[in-house]
């Protein structure tokens, strides 16, 4: 059984975001409510071995909100994640692999070009690579990542490129020009025993005929919602860039997510990536109304998800 837990489903900054005070942010702080910046943990062993999707900047206290990934209490140091698989390079999605620096083994499975960076800056050497290896795939090969112990997970993994931009903070470095293969990645899991899969895309920055025809009639799909229109933050004023400038397809227009995946034949479609300044995130919001009306899930923090 393949089961995926959203740890957290926002864009950088997370929900509420310590600086904010757009419309979003100030309902979340008044109402206690924290979401961290998107992460996901998968298994298909009844818990016994977690794989988690990015390493988000919150991921410490995401650990700490869940049970599931909590070390053995007979034991005096363990874990059960065994691998953190990464979509990007993105500070969202690898700052976290900073909070696993406490001598636990597990793998980091990435594409070259993300290794590559990783590689690239020293800080990351904290994480001692006879302990935790790096591990490059290539795009569509699908490899099954090992437990702790050495075994087969059982979790099939096949990346794909999709539509996208490098990391930002790469942008205007020597021999960078931010469109390199593997700069952003979507994920295709699947449980070895059951043949129940997911596909997960944390960013996008369209919606090809040829992803089209790969999310069609799928079982469960985690995809990028980090704006409701392309230029929402310049509206808001909080930003000079439009969605797409930045890598992420917007929610709504003709040309938006849920447009371009209404007639795939989706069972479940969860949008995650969510920014702070997404109207979305508001419960009562006519664009919550129109979400939910098109079929697609906001996740709450902790959300257990299988297809």
């Amino acid at each position: 059984m393949l089961r995926i837990i959203v740890l957290g489903s926002a864009a950088g900054g997370g929900l509420p975001q310590w600086n904010c005070n757009c419309g979003p942010c100030l309902a979340a702080r008044k109402a206690g409510f924290d979401n961290g910046q998107v992460s996901l943990a998968a298994s298909v062993d009844d818990g016994k071995n977690w794989f988690l999707i990015n390493a988000s900047p919150d991921l410490r206290s995401q650990i700490l909100r869940t049970p599931a990934l909590h070390p053995d209490p007979a034991r005096l140091r363990h874990s059960p994640i065994a691998g953190v698989i990464l979509t990007n390079a993105e500070i969202d999605a690898v700052a976290g692999l900073l909070s696993m620096r406490e001598g636990h083994a597990f793998a980091i499975h990435a594409h070259p070009r993300v290794v590559e960076i990783l590689a690239s800056n020293p800080i990351f050497n904290v994480l001692d690579p006879s302990r935790v290896p790096r591990v490059p795939f290539a795009l569509g090969v699908p490899f099954e990542p090992t437990c702790a112990n050495g075994t087969p997970s059982g979790l099939i993994v096949e990346a794909f490129d999709v539509p996208g931009k490098g990391a930002w903070y790469l942008e205007g470095t020597a021999g960078d020009d931010g469109t390199a293969a593997g700069d952003t990645v979507g994920l295709h899991l699947t449980c070895r025993g059951t043949g129940k899969s997911a596909f997960v895309l944390t960013a996008c920055a369209g919606v090809t005929p040829e992803l089209a025809e790969r999310l069609r009639d799928a079982d469960l799909v985690f995809f990028d919602g980090t704006l409701w229109r392309d230029d929402e933050m310049i509206q808001a004023g909080l930003a000079k860039k439009t969605g797409l400038r930045m890598g992420h397809l917007s929610m709504s227009g003709p040309e938006g997510a849920m447009a371009r995946l209404a007639d795939l034949g989706i069972r479940q479609k969860v949008f995650v990536h969510i920014n702070n300044s997404n109207p979305v995130l508001l419960p009562n919001s006519a664009e919550r109304h129109v979400a939910a009306e098109a079929g697609w899930t906001i996740p709450q923090p902790d959300e257990e998800f299988a297809p």
